[in-house]
Parts: structure tokens; sequence; C-alpha cells
């Protein structure tokens, strides 16, 4: 059977590089000092789709993001590595959303699109770290949801999920559609196909193509495989309370920037394995380590 894969997707700051720019005095992240990088479990995520379209022949992985114009290179990056199209949900009164408000929006466009057999997304962002967006989203859908998945395979109408937990791994199995979330554990995304970049690089939404030459227009034109969709959030009937700073009830009282600082310290000479030795002891005895 051929599957309708939609991949949950968020073009993030890259927190694992952080410089003496990245934070802001009020403690935010300053996101223009840091490069927007694909959320690296989210690649994850892709990985496994494209893992079911090579199992499953005929079917469709749709990446789906929600941000700002420019998130719309995150579903090239998704093409150049095998999905076949791409949503970017972007409108200002989507700004300053928490978990609860994103999950509403990403949900509501998944209604929108309609057809769907498993929804694939990381277990979470590494500019929030909450792994609430997935589980939510299956909520506000009605559907099962398998969370912290390392491989997925799906048959005969249901999926069997290894899913990586505290003390080990099990294998649970659960019906389609359902919401999947992936963890950075499973099996890393692969890297871009040199003939997908050729035949994708020009892929544009409707915002990047009113900005675009008359040559890329004409080109948009005549290949609709590269005209990726923009939708708004009017356009999926979401509800003004519910999504940006209106359906956010998370709130930000204060921010405490923690500074560590060393109150003791010891210093060893390399070659003195007896002393390195000891250290070792010291640290495990105090539970800094093991």
């Amino acid at each position: 059977m051929s599957l309708n894969i939609v991949v949950l997707a968020k073009q993030v700051p890259d927190t694992r590089n952080v410089g003496k720019d990245a934070m802001k005095e009020d403690g935010t992240i300053n996101r223009s000092a840091l490069p927007a990088i694909f959320n690296p479990e989210d690649l994850n995520a892709l990985e496994q789709a494209l893992r079911l379209k090579e199992s499953h022949p005929g079917s469709k992985i749709t990446l789906l993001t929600m941000g700002l114009p420019r998130a719309a290179e995150v579903i090239r990056e998704g093409l150049y590595r095998g999905a076949d199209t791409g949503i970017v949900l972007t409108d200002r009164a989507l700004g300053g959303a928490d978990t609860l408000a994103t999950s509403y929006s990403l949900a509501q466009a998944i209604r929108h699109l309609g057809e769907y057999d498993i929804i694939i997304g990381g277990r979470q962002a590494i500019d929030g770290d909450t792994a609430q967006v997935g589980p939510q989203i299956a909520e506000k859908l009605g559907l099962p949801q398998v969370t912290y998945a390392e491989d997925i395979k799906v048959e005969d109408g249901k999926a069997t999920i290894k899913r990586r937990i505290e003390n080990g791994v099990e294998v649970v199995e659960a019906p389609l559609p359902l919401v999947v979330t992936v963890n950075g554990s499973a099996a890393p995304c692969r890297p871009r196909n040199a003939r997908l970049i050729q035949k994708f690089k020009y892929a544009a939404t409707p915002s990047e193509k009113a900005a675009a030459s008359d040559d890329v227009k004409r080109l948009l034109d005549s290949r609709s495989y590269l005209n990726l969709y923009e939708w708004s959030a009017a356009e999926v009937e979401a509800d003004p309370e519910q999504i940006g700073m209106p359906g956010s009830p998370t709130k930000v009282k204060t921010v405490v920037n923690v500074v560590f600082q060393a109150k003791e310290s010891k210093r060893i000479e390399a070659a003195d394995d007896a002393a390195i030795e000891d250290l070792v002891k010291d640290l495990i005895a105090n539970h800094t380590i093991g």
C-alpha cells in the first residue's frame, strides 16, 4: 500500500554552536547571531519517512513547517533528500506561539491538507527542548501516538515501531493513521542527493516567486513540482484566539542567567596516571560522574 506521509520540520537557530553574541541581555536567544538549520531530530524523522517511501512504492512525503517565509529553506533541504513537496505555514498572527498554540496551528494545517496516513516529527526542537508539540498534535487530531521511535515499519494498516526507553527498547504496534515522534538515536538522515539538488534548487513558495527574476518565474510556471505551498492562518481556518500570543498561556516572568564558578581546582600532569586514577575515584565517590 502507498502512504501519504507528513513530516513535521522546524527551522531552528543552531544552539549547538553558541558564541558570545548568542544571547541577548534579557536572556533570550539572539536568533540573528546564530545560523538557521534543519532541526536535527526532524532530520531523523525525515529519514524514517524516506525509508517508508522506499518500502511502499507510490508513497508521497509532504514536509510541513511553521515559521517565517525563509523557513522554505527547510522544505528545499527535505526535497534534496527525497521528499516530494512542502508547505510553509506562515503568518504574522502566528508569531510568539508557545507549544500549545504551535500544535494547534500545525494540527489545523494537517486537517486542511486532508490526506495523511502517518505524521512523523522529531522528538523535540533544540531551541526549546520541550518534546510537547508532537503529542499535542496527536491529541488535537484524535490520533494514537508513539514517541521516542527509532524504527518504523508499516504493514496491513498498522505500524510496528521500535522505541528507545530508559532501560532498553520496546516494540509496539499502532493502527494508522497515527503520529510518531522520532528520537535522536534513530538512523541519521541521508545526505543531499546531487540529482535532486539540480531538480529542486529553484523550488519556491509564492512569496519567493514574487521576488524572483522573470526567468525563474517562467521556470516555476512551466514546472509545477517546483511550486511549494504557503498557507496563512486564515487558509487553515485557525481560530485567532488559539494561535500566536493570544493562544499561548505560557508567559515568561523572569530570565535568570546562571554562571557556574569553580570553587576548587586540581592540576594534574598529563603523564601522572596514578593521579588521574585517584581523580576519577574522587569524582565517582562524590557522584560527579557515575
